[in-house]
């Protein structure tokens, strides 16, 4: 027995031994930037025309090039209006060297994961979504190579809604890297908005839509969107109320404050009143998640209520001269949970003509409320009936489409001055377009 554990004791020893002497485990692969030039043969994404009989177009680069402001990211920086920006922010570098500007603006990525090829100046270039491609590259081309392949050497999953999502928010919204703040948005920066469903049917599409395997994708597109904007949305406002710069107005409604001032009989802001706040105490900004509201009541009542509930505590919370900035973490973690399980759900979801037209309706129904919480929420109001009734449209025969279509127009043309915005006018349109639907 006694020689037995002395063994035990030998063996461990020598295993301990041997463990020291072997080399560390090797570093985790750094995967590279190429850049879009690696994509532009004419016989992979540099195509002049279209080609319907693959499953790429082929021209993809060509379009983005051409025709895709993304492109433009980059050089938009040395614009009249962007050196003014940096003047009034401060920054000691001119914004094409700043990195405050570069994080959005390009691929601002380590030295180490930039191939040889790669130029910064590209701007927000095919890698800004689809990820490093160095790895992927080559074998993606192969007849047996599967996207699940390029998936786990780099390639960033934009088949799924809503991880789609997520890249888009990384600079339309924002991170703890990626910053739009209330301090840059003075200087002069275009404040952030999205909306995934409307921003991708106004791009020069360089993707086909698989609409023969999900007819209503465009409607689960914007179902998803409006899901994880919200969780995003309060994961980064957990952030900032417990950052150093708190509190952060970017998070309030800008044109609770900034808008046109008139006579107090004509200030329709006056007559709504301030429910839930004090008067003058800034609005938290309601417009990423009360179309969601809408949403998830016509799909799971029981998440519903549970939003709600999160969303009112939260708005209790923000609507103060002095938010507690503890509690508002704390509260919108809790509501960032809840919008996650939400997006599981959403996705699953079977979207079909009659939820859509449910949808449609129910939004329209809300034409009051919505139009009284302000320009931002009018303005996601608008996308989204846009976005479904397209959808619709596809898919069903609408006898009265044309009208329907105009409707919502002048819906769009309401939102073209913010600070002539008349939620009164918004209403009665919205009214409008819910008395054509069918």
């Amino acid at each position: 027995m006694g020689t037995t554990v002395v063994w035990g004791m030998l063996s461990a020893a020598a295993l301990t031994a041997a463990a020291q002497q072997s080399p560390p485990p090797p570093a985790p692969a750094v995967f590279q930037y190429t850049g879009p030039g690696s994509c532009s043969a004419s016989a992979c994404h540099g195509g002049i025309q279209p080609r319907q009989e693959t499953h790429v177009q082929q021209n993809e680069y060509s379009t983005w090039v051409v025709q895709d402001k993304h492109a433009k990211a980059f050089s938009v920086l040395g614009s009249p209006l962007s050196l003014r920006i940096g003047r009034n922010l401060g920054l000691q570098q001119k914004p094409e060297a700043a990195r405050e500007c570069l994080t959005c603006h390009a691929l601002d990525v380590p030295t180490a994961a930039r191939a040889r090829t790669f130029d910064q100046t590209d701007g927000v270039s095919c890698e800004s979504c689809h990820g490093p491609a160095a790895s992927w590259l080559g074998p993606h081309t192969a007849r047996d190579w599967t996207h699940q392949q390029s998936v786990r050497v780099g390639m960033y999953d934009t088949k799924d809604l809503a991880r789609r999502q997520e890249r888009c928010l990384s600079c339309h919204l924002g991170t703890e890297n990626n910053i739009v703040n209330h301090e840059m948005i003075a200087a002069g920066h275009p404040d952030l908005t999205f909306e995934l469903d409307s921003y991708s049917a106004v791009m020069p599409r360089h993707w086909k839509e698989p609409l023969d395997k999900d007819a209503w994708l465009n409607v689960r597109a914007w179902s998803v969107g409006q899901g994880v904007q919200l969780g995003q949305s309060l994961v980064q406002l957990a952030r900032r109320a417990r950052g150093p710069n708190w509190p952060e107005y970017a998070e309030m409604d800008c044109f609770a404050c900034h808008h046109a001032l008139t006579r107090p009989e004509d200030s329709w802001r006056q007559e709504t009143g301030y429910s839930g706040r004090r008067p003058g105490v800034a609005a938290w900004n309601p417009s990423r998640y009360v179309l969601l509201r809408v949403l998830v009541k016509e799909i799971d009542p029981d998440d519903g209520r549970q939003l709600d509930s999160d969303l009112q505590e939260l708005a209790g919370s923000m609507n103060r001269l002095s938010p507690d900035r503890e509690k508002v973490a704390a509260t919108a973690q809790r509501g960032a949970e809840t919008a996650q399980r939400l997006v599981s759900r959403i996705s699953a979801q079977p979207y079909d003509a009659s939820l859509t037209l449910r949808l449609l309706k129910s939004i329209v129904a809300q034409s009051g409320p919505l139009s009284d919480e302000g320009e931002r929420t009018a303005e996601q109001a608008t996308m989204a009936l846009d976005s479904l009734f397209i959808a619709f449209a596809r898919n069903q025969r609408v006898a009265n489409e044309q009208p329907i279509r105009q409707a919502i127009s002048g819906l769009f043309q309401q939102l073209e001055n913010p600070s002539a915005y008349n939620p009164k006018r918004f209403a009665e349109q919205m009214r409008k377009v819910g008395q054509l639907l069918p």
